[in-house]
């Protein structure tokens, strides 16, 4: 793997994975149809360090709410009893937020047996390429929903498990991680902002524990450490292009518009089905 080949893949997987517009399905594409370094295959330390520069880039954008929710999560634990300005207790929303997320994230269990099913999909282009299709349509049907007024203060559990299953349903590569969240937080009663922040804030035990799972195969099967300096270009080009694509998504979060991305998925999704044929 060249520092350009690197930078390439950071770059896409810190754009994709958080525009709904699938960094699994992305990356496929450039490892399958292009010949680029196939990461599963012998770069596994890369993937880590990816999933690593994505997971810094959340951190810095929701650095406020991260650590609003261990400030009230460790207050709750330790019994304490906080009162706001005016005397009236405190109602611990962060910390609501991150029973919430952790809820979301259990259903993730149900995915770990087909796991490696689900790696082997990424080699079939024609199937990313309906994936992103189909991510197109529901980034279409995003955009008609009426957004409700739910947040962390008045979103309830079952709401999140339904967000969670749904995020399970997205490990299939080409479907957008991103994109099926906020589509399920609003379908569920979230405003879009609510539903951009949370979908976002419950990667973060996701993309961690895929991390964690990548780190562990990657030291078993070893470590190229002529190829550390590539892993480290590409890292902090999923990392800066992380932090860009999570403000992006924000602002257009503000203007109710997902359609864009719609179309993107449908014209890319029907070329790499058209190019899969050819190739």
């Amino acid at each position: 793997m060249t520092i350009g080949e690197a930078i390439i893949l950071g770059l896409v997987q810190g754009i994709a994975e958080f525009l709904p517009i699938s960094s699994s399905g992305h990356l496929a594409i450039l490892q399958n149809l292009f010949n680029m370094s196939d990461i599963e295959g012998g770069h596994m330390f890369f993937d880590v360090l990816l999933h690593f520069g994505t997971l810094i880039a959340i951190c810095f954008m929701y650095w406020s709410d991260i650590k609003a929710m261990v400030v009230e999560v460790l207050a709750l634990l330790s019994g304490r009893k906080a009162v706001t300005a005016d005397g009236r207790p405190k109602q611990y929303s962060a910390a609501r937020m991150f029973f919430l997320i952790v809820a979301a994230t259990l259903p993730l269990v149900l995915v770990l047996p087909i796991n490696d099913y689900i790696g082997e999909l990424s080699q079939s282009t024609v199937f990313v390429g309906i994936a992103l299709i189909l991510t197109g349509f529901m980034l279409l049907v995003s955009d008609k929903m009426t957004p409700g007024t739910k947040t962390e203060k008045n979103m309830r559990f079952s709401d999140a498990l339904i967000i969670g299953l749904c995020q399970c349903v997205a490990t299939l590569p080409g479907l957008s991680r991103s994109g099926t969240t906020i589509t399920a937080g609003i379908a569920t009663g979230q405003n879009r902002g609510y539903a951009v922040k949370f979908s976002l804030l419950m990667s973060i035990p996701a993309v961690l524990g895929a991390t964690l799972l990548e780190l562990i195969k990657a030291i078993k099967n070893g470590i190229d450490a002529s190829l550390i300096p590539a892993y480290l270009f590409g890292m902090v080009a999923a990392m800066v292009s992380g932090v860009l694509a999570i403000g992006l998504l924000k602002m257009i979060a503000k203007s109710k518009r997902f359609g864009g991305f719609a179309y993107y998925c449908w014209i890319v999704g029907a070329l790499t089905i058209i190019l899969s044929m050819i190739f």
